[in-house]
């Protein structure tokens, strides 16, 4: 396993014409500009989480067949494929995100290897169980759940950690990274372990595998 650092960072910049946009750092592609249409509801992954997920990554990117659940703006997937990743599956459910992510893929010559589907994250990962599909790295920052005392998260992020579909879409020795809010507690359960955990503020980043990979 190659564990060399890998770091990555997004920055806001001012537009006038723009909500927002953001900026692929690190690769072939650092600097790009990823166009984001005002009044776009995205929540991107704080900088310091980014830059420590792909430190703790490594060199696992490069090569991967990388899937995105719950894209958003696609940010995390072009920055995969800025850093070596050689190919990309985005799933997302709103067609206005979808198309802005096509659109920076193609401005930032990714196009041909990057796939966005849009559709809603749990019958595409049935759909692409059935076909057998795999990957080396899948990563999910999903919206965030409301904090859960007295009761089991029913958060996105538990939501896919229950499904018994995702664990047979990762490849012998992959990861699945998974993001979600402190004040919502997740229960890790089979066949998932986890392997680390990165704490920001109130964002959490859990790295986790499959327990056949043990």
């Amino acid at each position: 396993m190659h564990t060399d650092g890998i770091y990555l960072s997004v920055s806001i910049c001012v537009n006038p014409w723009l909500n927002f946009s953001m900026r692929i750092t690190g690769g072939n592609a650092a600097r790009r500009i990823l166009r984001v249409p005002k009044g776009l509801d995205v929540r991107p992954t704080p900088d310091l989480v980014k830059q420590a997920v792909f430190n703790s990554l490594g060199a696992r990117v490069v090569d991967a067949r990388v899937l995105e659940l719950f894209a958003g703006s696609g940010a995390l997937s072009l920055e995969c494929l800025s850093r070596g990743a050689i190919s990309v599956l985005c799933i997302e459910k709103s067609h206005r995100h979808a198309e802005f992510i096509r659109s920076n893929a193609v401005a930032a010559g990714y196009g041909e290897i990057l796939e966005t589907r849009t559709q809603d994250v749990f019958p595409a990962m049935n759909q692409l169980a059935e076909s057998g599909k795999q990957f080396d790295l899948i990563l999910a920052d999903p919206p965030y759940g409301e904090k859960n005392v007295n009761h089991r998260s029913i958060s996105f992020a538990q939501q896919l950690l229950d499904d018994k579909n995702l664990p047979k879409l990762l490849a012998p020795g992959g990861r699945f990274v998974l993001g979600h809010t402190k004040r919502d507690t997740l229960e890790i359960v089979a066949p998932w372990t986890e392997v680390k955990m990165l704490k920001h503020g109130d964002t959490m980043m859990r790295f986790l595998q499959s327990q056949s990979d043990d």
